[in-house]
C-alpha cells in the first residue's frame, strides 16, 4: 500500500490536532505552524462625572434598598441553669445584665449597628438611636 499524503482534517492514529481558541497556545513559540486568533474588544466609555464620595457610594446600593432585613433591640443578657427555665411563670422577673440607664443595642441581621434608649410612644416601645457605628466599618462586615 501507498502511503497517501494526509489532509488536514485527517489524523493518524496517536496523533492530535491542535485546536485552535481565541487564545494563543502558550507552549509554542508564536508562528510555529499554529493557528492564532484574536479578538477585537471595544471597551465602554468611562463615565468620569460620578464622585467617589458619599453620593457614589450611594448609587452603588440604591438597588438594595427595598430588601428586607432583620432588626433587633438587645434590652441585655443574662445565663440561667435549666431548672430555672423549666420553673419560669408568669410574673417572672428576669435580671439582666445591664442597668436602667445604659443604652441598648441595635443589630441588622446579626450586626450591630447602633445604640439607643427605650422610648414609650402611645403605649408602644421605640427605641431613640443615641449613637450610630462607623457605616463603612458595617458594610466591609457584611462583605466577609
Amino acid at each position: 500500500m501507498e502511503d497517501k499524503p494526509k489532509t488536514e482534517n485527517q489524523a493518524a492514529a496517536g496523533e492530535k490536532k491542535p485546536e485552535t481558541t481565541g487564545q494563543p497556545q502558550q507552549n509554542a513559540p508564536a508562528g510555529a505552524g499554529q493557528k492564532v486568533w484574536a479578538n477585537l474588544v471595544e471597551f465602554g466609555d468611562m463615565d468620569d462625572s460620578k464622585q467617589h464620595g458619599e453620593s457614589a457610594k450611594g448609587s452603588k446600593l440604591d438597588f438594595l434598598k427595598d430588601l428586607y432585613l432583620s432588626v433587633y433591640i438587645e434590652l441585655g443578657r443574662t445565663q440561667m441553669q435549666i431548672k430555672d427555665i423549666l420553673e419560669l411563670e408568669r410574673g417572672y422577673v428576669i435580671e439582666l445584665d445591664k442597668l436602667a440607664s445604659e443604652p441598648v443595642d441595635i443589630f441588622v441581621n446579626n450586626k450591630k449597628i447602633a445604640e439607643g434608649e427605650v422610648v414609650v410612644i402611645d403605649k408602644h416601645f421605640g427605641i431613640r438611636i443615641t449613637n450610630l457605628l462607623d457605616i463603612d466599618k458595617n458594610i466591609k462586615g457584611m462583605q466577609q
